[in-house]
């Protein structure tokens, strides 16, 4: 069994920082993620830019350079690999949470057995800093299983002449409309509101506008989708139902934290709001010793914590370790 103070679930910007924090307090911590590191940013389209500024995103106060103002995908991935090496973090990639349990309660201090995909671990702390971007929100139509159907979008090449069904109104959904139309794709946005979003980047919105207005890319609006099939999308419109043509979807609705992950570890949900039970002064959680760090901490509302805003979390959860175990 592998001993450790503290383990941190989930490698992404937080995940790295409270690693960072804990490395810079003599806290000794396992790092584990699902994926690879900094797995949502490896999700992200391949021409994403950040809508911070480099100097907004950077940790462990290692300078974060880019060639314009908004890093783009490929300089992050860059930067937080470099940032790992420089701190020889110690990381098990490809290692998922599997389960929890008191092993023991010594002077009022919990000790914890965590299963993973890998090994089992023994330690006192545990930072879930999962962020929200590992699981999509379903459609819950019939034909959403289907192998054209994606909810993850990294290039367009594949696209080039294929008819494709854009569901969704926000950034990510703007970004495959426009970035697949710009490769070759017969390009048809579906839409339940009036509008596109209102928090579609500024500079990115009079482009989509444009590109609708000239009817480069077809949209629907008041429309939801029925039903998919391998050659054609079904969607109701003000009560009137169609059947478009169609090769490839892509569900841009949205994502969520894996509110199962709370559970296993002992962190209950204000039901009305979905908002967990944590002290924002330690990020100390309902369940002693669990702590959220990153946007997780928002629960169903994931709108107002980013990279920039939630970076001192492990500074905040590394000082209260260290009043828990008097050092």
């Amino acid at each position: 069994m592998n001993h450790i103070t503290l383990l941190i679930i989930g490698s992404g910007p937080i995940g790295l920082s409270c690693a960072i924090a804990a490395k810079k307090n003599g806290i000794s911590y396992k790092l584990i993620d699902k994926g690879c590191l900094v797995n949502s940013i490896h999700n992200f389209p391949d021409e994403m830019s950040f809508f911070s500024s480099s100097n907004n995103i950077e940790i462990g106060n290692i300078p974060f350079s880019s060639l314009s103002l908004r890093p783009t995908k490929q300089e992050a991935l860059e930067y937080y690999r470099r940032v790992a090496e420089h701190f020889e973090l110690n990381i098990g990639l490809y290692e998922s949470f599997s389960s929890m349990k008191t092993s023991e309660v010594t002077n009022n201090i919990k000790k914890f057995s965590v299963d993973t995909s890998k090994e089992t671990y023994s330690c006192h702390f545990i930072v879930n800093a999962t962020g929200f971007y590992g699981l999509p929100i379903p459609l819950n139509v019939p034909g959403e299983d289907l192998s054209n159907v994606k909810h993850y979008f990294t290039s367009a090449h594949h696209l080039y002449k294929q008819k494709l069904a854009v569901i969704g109104a926000s950034n990510s959904a703007i970004d495959v409309a426009l970035e697949s139309y710009r490769k070759g794709a017969d390009v048809s946005l579906i839409i339940r509101g009036t509008t596109i979003g209102d928090s579609v980047k500024y500079w990115v919105k009079p482009d989509i506008e444009n590109r609708i207005a000239e009817g480069s890319i077809k949209v629907y609006y008041n429309t939801n989708v029925k039903e998919i099939s391998d050659k054609n999308i079904t969607v109701e419109q003000e009560g009137k139902r169609m059947t478009l043509e169609n090769d490839f979807v892509y569900a841009m609705t949205g994502y969520k934290p894996d509110f199962n992950l709370y559970t296993s570890l002992g962190i209950t949900i204000d039901e009305p709001s979905g908002h967990p039970n944590y002290n924002e002064e330690t990020m100390e959680t309902n369940a002693p010793q669990v702590f959220l760090a990153g946007v997780v901490s928002g629960g169903s509302n994931t709108r107002d914590l980013y990279i920039e805003n939630t970076r001192d979390h492990g500074d905040k959860i590394m000082s209260r370790i260290k009043d828990t175990l008097h050092i």
